[in-house]
């Protein structure tokens, strides 16, 4: 019996329209790109990278908290208070404080199959008109109005009422307006890469 051969992924036909461009570690940009823009890129990418590095320590107290309410409900017959709300906050601040690296590294979720089959000229003009058009607009009035709401959650001491624990609700909506401006950093250098393949007629990763 033969052994079937092996498969290289990269030689599969898959639709994956749905699945977002991603890319590798910030690197070095090309040798024909303006020296501004490339110190401007590579710092906001190495920053965004620095930041994701950080962020995803957030995962060990939320696995940790999981596993813990598991063990005690299954086995013990004591449910916690507060597993549920550290769930959901924790959850939150890894959605929100890691989303300017996930922008950086191409994995934003978005439905490209027209945009997938432009050249790199179109997609680089299409991407800096919405970039400065509606991201860049619509993320300062995110920050504006985020930055009330944890203000306010903090100066009156609000506390979660889901549950008996009833967590301070402060420090996790401080997350919104931290993450917003992360994004707005990381979208500086999502538009000068665009800006340049609109230039040159090629992405600056390839």
């Amino acid at each position: 019996m033969s052994m079937p051969e092996e498969i290289n992924p990269a030689d599969l036909e898959i639709a994956d329209e749905l699945i977002a461009e991603r890319r590798g570690a910030p690197g070095k940009m090309p040798d024909d790109m303006p020296r501004w823009m490339a110190a401007a890129i590579t710092r906001i990418d190495a920053f965004s990278h620095w930041i994701g590095r950080m962020v995803c320590w957030l995962l060990l107290p939320l696995c940790v908290a999981m596993v813990y309410e598991v063990i005690a409900r299954k086995y013990f017959l004591a449910p916690t208070m507060w597993a549920y709300d550290i769930s959901r906050m924790f959850y939150g601040a890894l959605f929100m404080l890691g989303a300017g690296y996930a922008l950086s590294r191409g994995v934003h979720i978005r439905a490209d199959f027209l945009y997938r089959n432009w050249s790199a000229r179109a997609q680089g003009t299409v991407d800096s008109v919405l970039y400065l058009a509606f991201y860049f607009p619509g993320l300062l009035v995110f920050m504006w109005t985020s930055v009330d709401y944890a203000w306010v959650a903090i100066e009156r001491g609000e506390r979660g009422m889901d549950t008996a624990w009833m967590p301070y609700m402060g420090p996790v909506k401080s997350a919104l307006p931290v993450g917003a401006l992360l994004l707005l950093i990381q979208g500086v250098s999502e538009t000068l890469k665009s800006l340049y393949a609109a230039r040159k007629g090629r992405w600056p990763n390839d």
